[in-house]
């Protein structure tokens, strides 16, 4: 008698927030899963920063949660300070973030995961993979145990063949005190996928009781703090940790600077590419010499620990060196270390070498979601195990795939960029990668995907219930600014304390509300609207939802009609095997990326680096369009 006797319809492998997302979506869809991961203990870690959300990425969560993922309900559950950032700008910008309770975190995600039928748990290192032909039929763990299954999810994030650097020094290891993962890179190369290295790096960890926080700048959250998640199960804080601000200064350059000789990052020893957007300390006082400071935000673990986070000192460079050169910085200077920072390198395979499903162009039933295919941050990590366990799952019920577009979410963008265009540097998600962002808010996730994620089975009827009754109240609000005049006796004073010009007659309340100086607390002042709201009992989220849509109606008239055009780009599917070799008149770098990746749209080839808009009218011309 084996641990293992029956086949599962889907293995997840590792357990971070795309190994979470991907097991917690695949069972809830009714599959058998099995979650192996090398540290039950260590499911949902936070490995860098403890806070989850922010520009482009809060809008991912928002995007997980209204398609029934549960990143969304965690962020919620453990949240120790919650903040909508980019209010200043339009609400296509607006990002919600949350500071985290790092500890609570990963037990809120163990629990809602034990909680879910249908999944299993077991921890040891998977270090192959079980083939049939062309077709994945299980893993293969350190101890020899054979583990069979029609679908694997591989999330291996840092672990594969990770290698840990502090200064001079470097050693094996996929997170700070665990070991690092093998054998199944060398076993993908020999089954002809291109792999890569990538760098990430993380800042050190200190005693909160060794700062002095009268020293920096202190940093609140919200007044009126809202949440992510679209469900009623969470409630906004009612209290909040801060956290606090403080700068670098050029003594603190010169003191990094003098261990620049023992970094790794510029001895040689580091060779991958590490992320642009989130630099280590060393990077940024070599790039940016010019600056006498950069800002360090001070961030809290949690509601009760006295760890604290120091968010803009990623680094490298050797413990000694790290430490005096923190304590020169205000409100640090009898800093004692609980960690020091470090960077870590690992190995990645080029996301051209999936398909939009994220399951893998080679091997048939192997998907790939996380850090494994060059993305950086829990957000764009978790977004792609939502959608490699919904579609291995698929797969195995023999239901047609999911994929999202462009224009319908974030993660439609964030998995198309990474198929068609590849990276090269750790992938990050921000708003102007976006070219839809005006459709693609925080708000209205919910409207976008619950219908699907409920079509799916994941999205429970009363969230789409739920949805449905904010969409409808909403629309019925616009149509009554639509139809609802407004007299200038009435009108007048409120335009005049906005510096709007007076109306000479009577006029409907949207072309008001529509002014751009004018906002939802202004129109509140007719006495009809506050009697619509009392009398519909509208909530906040209506309320927001209607303002939107009244004051963007015409940028969101305008996207909408280009995404339309573009999806009818969409529908023009390219055959599988479709041979470009053929098509002399087109360029060959043009060829040659279409040979590789293979798009299934012209919409989709259109988007390809190195294909120029004469190439796409010889293919459609090639094709009979």
């Amino acid at each position: 008698m084996s641990l293992f006797e029956n086949t599962y319809d889907v293995i997840v492998v590792g357990g971070g927030h795309a190994g979470s997302e991907a097991a917690a979506a695949a069972a809830n869809m009714g599959s058998k899963t099995l979650l192996v991961t090398m540290n039950l203990q260590n499911i949902a870690q936070m490995s860098c920063n403890p806070a989850m959300g922010g520009i482009a990425k809060g809008q991912i969560v928002r995007e997980i949660d209204a398609l029934g993922g549960y990143s969304g309900i965690v962020s919620d559950t453990s949240a120790i300070q919650f903040k909508m950032l980019n209010k200043s700008k339009g609400p296509a910008m607006w990002s919600p973030r949350v500071q985290s309770d790092r500890m609570r975190f990963a037990e809120d995600w163990r629990l809602l995961l034990e909680q879910t039928p249908n999944l299993d748990f077991y921890q040891e290192m998977v270090n192959g993979l079980l083939l049939e032909g062309d077709k994945v039929v299980g893993v293969t763990t350190s101890l020899g145990i054979e583990i069979k299954a029609k679908t694997v999810v591989l999330t291996n994030g840092t672990f594969l063949n990770g290698l840990i650097h502090i200064g001079e020094k470097n050693f094996g290891g996929g997170r700070a005190g665990e070991r690092a993962a093998t054998g199944i890179t060398e076993q993908l190369v020999a089954l002809g996928f291109d792999s890569g290295r990538m760098k990430t790096g993380t800042p050190p960890r200190v005693d909160g009781r060794s700062l002095d926080f009268s020293k920096m700048i202190e940093q609140p959250g919200d007044e009126f703090p809202e949440k992510f998640s679209y469900s009623d199960i969470t409630k906004p804080l009612k209290e909040q940790r801060s956290c606090h601000m403080t700068y670098t200064n050029l003594e603190v350059h010169d003191l990094l600077r003098d261990g620049f000789e023992r970094s790794p990052m510029f001895n040689g020893r580091i060779k991958s590419i590490g992320p642009r957007y989130c630099p280590s300390i060393e990077d940024k006082i070599n790039r940016f010499a010019d600056k006498e400071r950069h800002q360090l935000f001070v961030e809290p673990e949690g509601w009760n620990t006295v760890e604290v986070y120091v968010n803009g000192f990623s680094t490298s460079l050797p413990e000694d060196v790290q430490f005096k050169a923190l304590r020169s910085v205000a409100g640090f200077e009898n800093v004692k270390f609980f960690r020091p920072g470090y960077a870590i390198e690992y190995d990645y395979f080029p996301p051209t070498q999936l398909k939009h499903t994220l399951e893998t162009k080679l091997v048939d039933g192997l998907y790939f979601a996380g850090q494994i295919n060059g993305t950086t941050g829990y957000e764009e990590a978790a977004s792609q195990g939502l959608m490699a366990g919904i579609n291995a799952s698929l797969k195995v019920q023999e239901r047609d795939p999911f994929t999202l577009k462009r224009n319908e979410a974030y993660i439609g963008v964030l998995i198309d960029d990474l198929i068609t265009k590849g990276t090269e540097e750790p992938y990050r998600m921000f708003t102007s990668r976006a070219e839809y962002r005006t459709l693609l808010r925080q708000d209205n996730a919910d409207l976008r995907l619950t219908p699907k994620g409920y079509e799916l089975g994941l999205a429970k009827v009363e969230r789409l219930k739920r949805m449905e009754e904010k969409r409808d109240k909403a629309a019925e609000f616009v149509q009554f600014f639509k139809e609802t005049s407004v007299l200038p006796e009435e009108a007048n004073p409120i335009l005049e304390s906005k510096n709007s010009s007076p109306m000479k007659q009577s006029d409907k309340m949207f072309k008001i509300f529509s002014r751009p100086n004018i906002g939802i607390e202004d129109v509140r002042k007719f006495n009809a609207v506050e009697a619509y709201i009392s009398e519909h009992d509208l909530d906040t989220e209506v309320i927001e939802q209607t303002e939107i849509q009244v004051k963007y109606s015409g940028y969101i008239a305008k996207e909408k009609n280009n995404a339309d055009k573009l999806n009818r780009l969409e529908d023009v599917k390219i055959p599988h095997d479709f041979d470009y070799s053929l098509i002399k008149s087109m360029s060959f770098e043009a060829r040659e990326k279409l040979r590789a990746i293979q798009p299934t749209s012209i919409s989709q080839a259109s988007r390809i680096s190195g294909v120029s808009p004469n190439d796409i009218s010889v293919l459609l011309v090639y094709m009979g369009r």
